[in-house]
């Protein structure tokens, strides 16, 4: 760990995988039912997957282009970080195959056995054969390797089974593929009493014997590549030019994904001969070998309670929650609602559908001329996208900023380009070599001569799914200022004018928005200094900025007390005396992931901003981000409320200590926050 540490900061990779450590944790928290502990170890393990392929690739893509350069806070080099990472990695799955244990005896408790074949388990594989040779086997194209078949196409996070063969006095590779259009899970249908289940690439592992019968079978184990999915160096480098159709390229490069570099390779035994003709043949260095003892993934944990008897169901699951209806001024119409008072919504204990009421009226309003959005991830069937669609047919301008380089979901959001431009949307892609990740919607009325405004901005997507599961605020407000801020925001966009433009109230990255809030910070200092009360509460999900990191131990140091409510990556060190020592540092991992950007300057009636914009580099000097002033007072009382709410958070709050550890204070009681405001919502 000293090496990830220096002085105050702690480097960005190693606090994610604390982070990610946090997560897995959850899978072991008593306070949680057993079926969303089994969530929370999937989460990790697909956490794990995105890491490995973005981050460390980035970090490969490092190594190659500038193998000098270093991490701006600890001082590393791309290898240094690499090295330390994959020594990390091994720890990981270490805790990580310990909480699985752990996980799987108590499903065992409840008659859920996950069956382990993989130790030469004959009695239990006996089960399955029917299925394997009626379902499996006439789904599998094995393949022995040699001249004419010198090796095969390893997909990104697909498993294999490698097998190391003889026959005749010559050793052969012979690799088999695992069906994916075989069920990941499958269930012992000869079993009344208790639900025995094995895994498809377990059955397939087990049965390899039977596909290569024609040989023997000396060493096998499954395995798994995870490939470099950070292709952003390219995306961004290819210069501003009207020739290029845009989608056409990111389609290409979404496509290309599957064949770049390796960066790991998981094996679930280490077979010498195999690990070596693997690491050759992919030009891997064993050093990225990592040995998984239960399974690559835990995706199918996210569907165990198909497997649960309805009655104990509730008492392994958390118990259901309905969203409060929002207070509407007037019931009838949400926009009128809007021209009376500004309209707060904290999801997901508020529902979306009031946004998604406003897109649905607005659609239809005779006042309304103009819907303006910017979409980053929609959700697969998304009422976002249908009232966008009836608004055209309704003969109103429609214009939508679609981000196709939302990591992962390029593909979606192309599809999503392709239905807007076919209704008659006007659609754009973003903004010269930015991305656009903020999260605004400008709905223009024209009533006589009168053109107004409403607006609203959020810190989460435009994303039923998502707002069900992220805590996200939202303002949505018919102040006029903000209004034309946003349309000059939509304008400056589609003319590719970002630069050298004063809005009124909004602060935009890259233009003011990291300048704006330092000005925040720095008029706080400046009062601590004169001796008054000064304060600054943020809460975001990830802070690895240096230009924050510095202004905030400088805050720390004339005297202004700073909490930080960080659920990811921070790289800064709180406590530390001369330093932080006015700084706390806490990260909330509860049952809705923590996704809110809010950002509170001041004691009495603080200056509230709310954002699309983490403090990291890439959000401030590489995207699109907006911060919206809360103006409303009743508004303003609801979000100090949340941000207070989670700082007496001990249930499932973790402490950033001097020493670069998280820690919990379990023994100073306390209610989760989340639960509070579950509570509260319904009360209010």
């Amino acid at each position: 760990m000293p090496q990830f540490i220096r002085k105050q900061f702690i480097n960005r990779e190693y606090s994610w995988l604390k982070f990610n450590e946090r997560v897995l944790l959850e899978a072991q928290d008593p306070l949680n039912p057993l079926i969303e502990k089994g969530k929370f170890l999937a989460i990790a393990a697909n956490n794990l997957d995105e890491f490995c392929s973005v981050r460390i690739g980035s970090l490969f893509n490092e190594l190659f282009y500038n193998s000098k350069a270093t991490e701006n806070k600890t001082g590393m080099t791309p290898k240094q970080q690499l090295t330390a990472i994959y020594a990390q990695l091994r720890k990981f799955y270490t805790l990580k195959e310990k909480v699985a244990k752990t996980l799987f005896a108590e499903f065992k408790k409840e008659g859920i056995e996950f069956q382990d074949i993989r130790k030469k388990n004959a009695k239990a594989a006996k089960r399955f054969e029917k299925y394997f040779s009626k379902t499996m086997l006439p789904l599998l194209n094995p393949l022995v390797l040699d001249n004419k078949n010198p090796m095969i196409h390893f997909d990104h996070l697909k498993a294999l089974v490698v097998v190391y063969l003889e026959r005749n006095n010559k050793n052969y590779f012979g690799v088999l593929p695992v069906p994916e259009k075989c069920d990941r899970l499958i269930k012992d249908t000869t079993q009344a009493s208790r639900t025995k289940i094995i895994t498809r690439e377990d059955l397939a592992y087990y049965f390899a014997d039977k596909v290569f019968d024609r040989y023997q079978v000396l060493e096998k184990c499954l395995v798994r590549v995870t490939r470099n999915a950070d292709f952003d160096h390219e995306v961004y480098s290819i210069d501003n030019e009207s020739e290029y159709d845009f989608s056409a390229l990111l389609k290409d490069k979404v496509e290309d994904r599957v064949n770049l570099a390796p960066v790991r390779l998981e094996v679930t035994s280490q077979e010498e001969n195999i690990v070596t003709f693997l690491c050759k043949k992919l030009d891997i260095a064993l050093s990225q070998v990592l040995t998984v003892k239960s399974h690559f993934d835990y995706k199918f944990l996210f569907n165990a309670d198909e497997f649960i008897s309805y009655n104990a169901l509730p008492r392994l699951k958390y118990p259901p929650f309905i969203p409060r209806k929002v207070y509407l001024p007037n019931p009838n119409s949400v926009m009128d609602s809007i021209k009376q008072q500004d309209i707060f919504l904290s999801y997901p204990y508020e529902s979306m559908n009031t946004l998604l009421d406003l897109l649905d009226e607005a659609s239809m309003d005779s006042r309304v001329t103009d819907i303006k959005i910017t979409l980053y991830r929609v959700d697969k069937q998304s009422r976002v996208i249908e009232a966008l669609r009836k608004a055209v047919r309704n003969g109103k301008s429609v214009k939508v900023l679609v981000e196709l380089t939302a990591r992962f979901d390029e593909a979606h959001n192309l599809f999503v380009a392709s239905i807007l431009r076919e209704e008659g949307c006007s659609v754009s892609y973003g903004f010269g070599n930015y991305k656009v990740h903020s999260k605004v919607c400008l709905i223009v009325l024209k009533e006589g001569e009168n053109i107004s405004y409403l607006t609203h901005l959020g810190t989460g997507n435009y994303n039923e799914s998502t707002a069900k599961q992220y805590t996200d605020v939202n303002v949505i407000t018919a102040n006029q200022e903000i209004g034309e801020d946003a349309s000059d925001f939509f304008r400056n966009l589609s003319l590719g004018t970002m630069e050298d433009f004063e809005y009124k109230k909004l602060l935009i990255a890259p233009v003011s928005f990291k300048e704006g809030l330092l000005k925040k910070v720095r008029e706080q200092i400046a009062l601590a200094e004169e001796g008054k009360e000064a304060r600054i509460v943020a809460k975001m999900n990830s802070l690895t900025d240096l230009g924050f990191i510095k202004e905030f131990i400088r805050a720390s140091n004339a005297g202004v007390k700073i909490d930080l409510i960080v659920r990811g990556i921070c790289c800064i060190i709180p406590g530390l005396i001369g330093k932080t020592e006015n700084i706390t540092v806490k990260s909330i991992i509860g049952r809705f992931l923590e996704h809110s950007r809010i950002y509170a300057f001041g004691t009495e009636n603080p200056e509230i901003y709310i954002s699309s914009a983490d403090l990291m580099t890439r959000n401030v000097t590489r995207r699109v981000e907006i911060a919206t002033p809360i103006l409303c007072s009743n508004a303003k009382k609801r979000v100090m409320h949340l941000l207070e709410v989670q700082l007496a958070d001990k249930e499932k709050a973790w402490y950033l200590e001097s020493d670069g550890i998280y820690r919990k204070r379990n023994n100073e009681g306390g209610k989760s926050s989340q639960q509070v405001c579950m509570d509260w919502e319904k009360a209010d």
